[in-house]
Protein backbone atom coordinates (compact mmCIF):
# COMPACT_ATOMS: atom_id res chain seq x y z
CA UNK A 1 0.00 0.00 0.00
CA UNK A 2 1.03 3.49 -0.87
CA UNK A 3 2.40 5.27 2.24
CA UNK A 4 0.17 8.56 1.69
CA UNK A 5 -2.68 5.99 1.78
CA UNK A 6 -2.43 5.92 5.30
CA UNK A 7 -2.90 9.49 5.37
CA UNK A 8 -6.24 8.99 3.73
CA UNK A 9 -7.37 6.21 6.09
CA UNK A 10 -6.23 8.35 9.08
CA UNK A 11 -8.34 11.49 7.08
CA UNK A 12 -11.60 9.34 7.08
CA UNK A 13 -10.79 7.94 10.33
CA UNK A 14 -10.43 11.19 12.19
CA UNK A 15 -13.73 12.36 10.13
CA UNK A 16 -15.68 9.50 11.87
CA UNK A 17 -14.33 10.18 15.78
CA UNK A 18 -15.20 13.39 15.73
CA UNK A 19 -18.28 12.79 14.59
CA UNK A 20 -19.36 9.78 16.67
CA UNK A 21 -17.21 12.40 19.50
CA UNK A 22 -19.53 14.73 19.37
CA UNK A 23 -22.52 12.86 18.94
CA UNK A 24 -21.34 10.96 22.01
CA UNK A 25 -21.27 14.41 23.36
CA UNK A 26 -24.64 16.24 22.74
CA UNK A 27 -26.89 13.45 20.94
CA UNK A 28 -26.36 10.42 22.78
CA UNK A 29 -28.57 9.56 25.92
CA UNK A 30 -28.31 5.94 27.44
CA UNK A 31 -31.05 5.01 29.82
CA UNK A 32 -27.65 3.78 31.89
CA UNK A 33 -25.14 6.15 32.21
CA UNK A 34 -22.49 3.92 32.45
CA UNK A 35 -22.69 3.19 28.72
CA UNK A 36 -22.10 7.17 28.42
CA UNK A 37 -18.35 6.50 29.56
CA UNK A 38 -17.90 3.22 27.20
CA UNK A 39 -18.56 5.84 24.36
CA UNK A 40 -16.34 8.22 25.63
CA UNK A 41 -13.42 5.75 26.14
CA UNK A 42 -14.39 4.20 22.33
CA UNK A 43 -13.90 7.83 21.27
CA UNK A 44 -11.09 8.33 23.61
CA UNK A 45 -9.70 5.77 22.11
CA UNK A 46 -10.36 6.24 18.46
CA UNK A 47 -9.10 10.10 18.16
CA UNK A 48 -5.52 9.05 19.83
CA UNK A 49 -4.79 6.28 17.94
CA UNK A 50 -6.21 7.80 14.34
CA UNK A 51 -3.33 10.41 14.97
CA UNK A 52 -0.60 7.89 15.10
CA UNK A 53 -2.06 6.63 12.00
CA UNK A 54 -0.71 9.83 10.24
CA UNK A 55 2.80 8.70 11.16
CA UNK A 56 2.16 5.47 9.81
CA UNK A 57 3.93 6.65 6.41
CA UNK A 58 6.75 7.90 8.61
CA UNK A 59 7.55 4.41 10.25
CA UNK A 60 10.03 1.61 9.03
CA UNK A 61 6.64 -0.88 8.22
CA UNK A 62 4.17 1.62 7.29
CA UNK A 63 1.53 -1.12 6.49
CA UNK A 64 1.91 -3.28 9.49
CA UNK A 65 1.94 -0.35 11.82
CA UNK A 66 -0.93 1.26 10.27
CA UNK A 67 -3.12 -1.93 9.22
CA UNK A 68 -3.15 -3.14 13.07
CA UNK A 69 -3.97 0.78 14.28
CA UNK A 70 -6.87 0.56 11.91
CA UNK A 71 -7.62 -2.70 13.05
CA UNK A 72 -7.71 -2.01 16.49
CA UNK A 73 -9.49 1.13 15.55
CA UNK A 74 -12.16 -0.48 14.48
CA UNK A 75 -12.39 -3.89 16.50
CA UNK A 76 -11.90 -2.34 20.23
CA UNK A 77 -13.49 0.95 19.35
CA UNK A 78 -16.04 -0.23 17.15
CA UNK A 79 -17.01 -2.85 19.53
CA UNK A 80 -17.09 -0.12 22.05
CA UNK A 81 -19.37 2.01 20.02
CA UNK A 82 -21.52 -0.57 19.60
CA UNK A 83 -21.63 -2.02 22.88
CA UNK A 84 -22.67 1.43 24.54
CA UNK A 85 -25.37 2.06 21.51
CA UNK A 86 -26.87 -1.11 21.75
CA UNK A 87 -26.72 -0.91 25.90
CA UNK A 88 -25.90 -4.68 25.62
CA UNK A 89 -21.83 -6.26 26.91
CA UNK A 90 -22.75 -9.41 25.12
CA UNK A 91 -21.39 -7.49 22.00
CA UNK A 92 -17.58 -7.01 23.47
CA UNK A 93 -15.96 -10.03 22.31
CA UNK A 94 -14.02 -8.13 19.13
CA UNK A 95 -12.66 -5.37 22.14
CA UNK A 96 -9.86 -7.33 23.38
CA UNK A 97 -8.54 -8.43 19.93
CA UNK A 98 -8.55 -4.46 19.20
CA UNK A 99 -6.61 -3.91 22.16
CA UNK A 100 -4.17 -6.40 21.16
CA UNK A 101 -3.90 -4.88 17.52
CA UNK A 102 -3.03 -1.30 19.42
CA UNK A 103 -0.35 -3.38 21.55
CA UNK A 104 0.83 -5.12 18.32
CA UNK A 105 1.05 -1.72 16.52
CA UNK A 106 3.09 0.14 19.23
CA UNK A 107 5.31 -2.92 19.53
CA UNK A 108 5.95 -3.25 15.75
CA UNK A 109 7.70 0.18 15.81
CA UNK A 110 10.67 -1.54 17.54
CA UNK A 111 11.94 -3.57 14.61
Amino acid sequence: MNPILWQKVAAVSGMAALGLGAYGAHGFKPQNPVYKEVWQTASLYHLVHTAALLAAPLTKNPNIFGGLLTTGILAFSGTCYTVALLEDRKYNRLAPFGGVAFIAAWASLLF
